[in-house]
């Protein structure tokens, strides 16, 4: 459980750093991830000896007996000095930590120019001491852990990137339901919260299903691709998959959009993403088969066009873009709306209130839905208008009562119970044909009726009648008090 106290010894810890000569928030968070990796290895090797006392099997073993001094269990006891030692020296603590899983792996080519940058003895003792007290089995004050360290990239949303909410994220992976099959993607992945959320969905869903050779090999190897040109966020989501039991998450440290990444084409079934908005990027730098879809330099349009060529025909796609996207009247906006409602499956449109990313900006945001066909196959489309995601919508996001995400997943899972709604509730379905008319205009306001109640108020002869009753009533009263005096 996230508590008080703990948030206070993040805070602590995260004033240390600065102190400590370490400001930069965005490498303040990767070396405390590496400390959370390095402390899961060391639960991954006490369950392992628990098994080998069972089975007698020693090859899943991550510590020999001649490096037990780099087990996190081991070097949390000595003193700061000493402690200090194990990470800096050759094949010490962090070099250990680096090489995990042979040079051969995604992993270390990720973490090759990693560095160990805690200044002090004594700060890395103070870290080392706060995250010894997080539970790495639960999964919820982990996760919330790393979700409040990311909520302090103060920087965060300068260049259009926003760290998605989980609980966002989980809404879009209940809607989406991935399963076993799938090969799921973010051609934007960050910190790899989507591709988390998916995992921790599949391991709650089809733990039985997962167990069996085949299904675990595609699970462990292959079902995850994840996209991101920053080597810092790179590294920060190849350990955010390792931690969450994704041994060789298939990452690309490359720009999603650009001819490096042109074999990017009917690769994967489920796309998950949020974006970057308001880039713009010179057309000469992006593959040319995502112009030819999109022919714009805004990265948000872009990406659409990345995802319609990167998902293969029956693929799945549910991606966070901003409201201009639906509105937008250029060229290049009405293109990319048309071909998803024309040639593409566009299935829902969810509208999210402009809150659901402070503290870094108040865009206002939507959900859009598709299926890749090829061949058309949009008839109704369904709209939802969020007004409330279970946090205030201010820069506190402190938690209410008010919450629609349920309602949301159960509605789109039932879509089917939708067509009798009216325009002027909070869900409804609107015809392609209706679309197509508007310019592929995709806003809900567009669509949305409003339903005025008339009010009918007493005329002013009236309300001064009555303002003069009460008087000559207080008037009595007070005449009366006066009499008892």
């Amino acid at each position: 459980m996230f508590t008080q106290e703990l948030q206070s010894k993040i805070d602590q810890v995260w004033l240390a750093f600065h102190s400590g000569g370490l400001s930069n928030p965005l490498s303040v968070i990767e070396q405390i991830t590496f400390l959370l990796f390095i402390k899961q290895l060391d639960e991954l090797q006490n369950r392992a000896e628990q098994q080998a006392i069972i089975t007698g099997n020693t090859s899943n073993y991550i510590y020999t007996e001649e490096n037990q001094d780099l087990r996190w269990s081991n070097f949390k006891n000595v003193s700061p000095e000493e402690m200090y030692k194990l990470f800096q020296k050759e094949n010490g603590v962090f070099d250990f930590m680096k090489n995990f899983g042979g040079k051969s792996t995604a992993f270390s080519k990720f973490m090759k120019n990693a560095n160990f940058m805690i200044p002090t003895s004594r700060l890395l003792a103070q870290v080392v001491e706060m995250l010894d007290k997080i539970d790495m089995d639960d999964k919820d004050t982990k996760g919330d852990v790393y979700e409040y360290m990311l909520g302090k990239i103060a920087s965060a949303g300068s260049n259009g990137q926003f760290r998605t909410p989980r609980h966002i994220i989980k809404m879009m992976v209940e809607m989406m339901k991935p399963t076993p099959e799938d090969t799921i993607c973010d051609p934007s992945s960050g910190s790899c919260g989507f591709l988390v959320g998916a995992a921790e969905y599949l391991q709650t869903n089809y733990k039985e299903e997962l167990l069996k050779p085949g299904v675990q090999n595609h699970y462990l190897n292959e079902m995850f691709t994840g996209m991101e040109f920053d080597p810092t966020m790179i590294r920060i989501g190849a350990m955010n998959l390792i931690l969450h039991g994704i041994e060789n998450p298939q990452l690309k440290d490359v720009d999603s959009l650009s001819q490096a990444n042109a074999d990017f084409e009917e690769k994967v079934s489920l796309i998950l993403a949020n974006p970057p908005f308001k880039g713009s990027l010179d057309k000469d730098a992006v593959d040319e088969k995502v112009i030819a879809l999109v022919d714009s330099k805004k990265t948000e349009l872009l990406f659409l066009g990345l995802m319609l060529k990167g998902l293969k025909v029956g693929g799945r796609c549910a991606v966070i873009i901003p409201d201009g996207v639906l509105f937008g009247a250029s060229k290049a906006h009405v293109k990319i709306r048309k071909e998803i409602v024309e040639n593409q499956a566009l299935e829902a449109v969810i509208s999210m209130p402009s809150g659901v990313f402070k503290p870094y900006a108040g865009v206002s945001t939507a959900i859009l839905v598709f299926t890749k066909t090829n061949a058309g196959g949009t008839e109704n489309v369904w709209f939802y208008d969020m007004k409330a995601d279970g946090f205030s919508l201010d820069d506190k996001r402190a938690p209410v009562k008010e919450n629609d995400i349920t309602d949301i997943i159960t509605r789109f899972h039932n879509i089917e119970n939708e067509t009798d709604r009216a325009r002027t509730d909070q869900s409804f379905f609107v015809p392609k044909e209706e679309i197509a008319n508007n310019a592929y205009d995709l806003s809900i306001n567009k669509y949305k009726e409003v339903f005025y109640e008339q009010k009918v108020y007493a005329k002013p002869a009236d309300i001064i009648t009555s303002i003069q009753q009460l008087d000559k009533e207080r008037n009595d009263l007070m005449n009366y008090l006066m009499n008892l005096i």
